[in-house]
């Protein structure tokens, strides 16, 4: 199911032993698009502190009811690694948290989650085994979808508009579109834009770069965030812009 980055942050983190903390954000790597983390705040049971949690954690997201259920205990948590979310997470930190919890590598292997396409916390136990000598915090891509909030969309013929959301596959985790609002070109109509379609991103004056041109997007189909994302309006969405949909590979 496809599923705005915005609405999850109503949800409630709810751990295996029946308490509660409050999604503020989420980490994602810039080279497959893929949320790696979950940024939670642990309220009054944990004072202060903000954890990061793996979907490999997470075992059911109930839309409905608004909760993350996750596998973690809060003696787990209390105990992880502690974060600094204005700071860089390393890789030797991610390394740190994966042997606390018993993560495996997502970075070891050919597919967006290690060997797969799925978060599967039960990879064979051999691909953890590589030393931090074989990597390198250059290796590390991981990005806050906050810090890409409001940045520029520049098309390939000037600017139009900022990133405003993001849309993310509640399976994988992958980072399908992200949300364009328009309103300083087109009244405050918002559109979708494929990660797929991304060039570059320019971190120091805050814009994306996509291959498309401006009245592609102008006259996108309109998205509208209280209708649900259906395969109908993506194959829509892919026609209007001459693309082939991720789905048929």
């Amino acid at each position: 199911m496809l599923v705005s980055e915005n609405e999850v942050y109503k949800y409630n983190i709810d751990t295996s032993d029946g308490e509660k903390g409050a999604l503020k954000e989420l980490y994602f790597d810039d080279e497959h698009w893929t949320v790696r983390y979950l940024v939670v705040d642990t309220h009054k049971w944990l004072p202060g502190k903000k954890v990061l949690i793996s979907p490999y954690s997470i075992e059911k997201l109930t839309h409905d009811e608004e909760t993350v259920s996750v596998s973690l205990s809060t003696e787990e948590l209390k105990n992880s690694p502690s974060i600094d979310t204005d700071q860089p997470i390393s890789r030797k930190h991610e390394m740190s948290m994966n042997k606390h919890y018993g993560w495996p590598y997502y970075w070891v292997g050919t597919g967006a989650w290690g060997s797969g396409m799925h978060p599967n916390p039960h990879m064979d136990v051999q691909e953890l085994e590589v030393s931090y000598k074989e990597t390198s915090d250059e290796d590390n891509h991981l990005r806050s979808t906050k810090e890409v909030s409001n940045y520029h969309i520049q098309a390939i013929d000037g600017e139009i508009g900022h990133v405003d959301d993001f849309i993310f596959d509640d399976e994988t985790w992958k980072l399908r579109y992200f949300v364009v609002d328009t309103k300083n070109f087109l009244s405050g109509k918002k559109v979708l834009l494929s990660t797929e379609w991304i060039e570059d991103i320019h971190w120091n004056d805050r814009s994306v770069v996509v291959n498309v041109p401006k009245d592609k997007i102008e006259n996108a189909p309109e998205y509208l965030l209280n209708e649900r994302l259906t395969r109908r309006f993506e194959e829509d969405l892919y026609t209007h812009y001459g693309k082939t949909g991720y789905w048929k590979f």
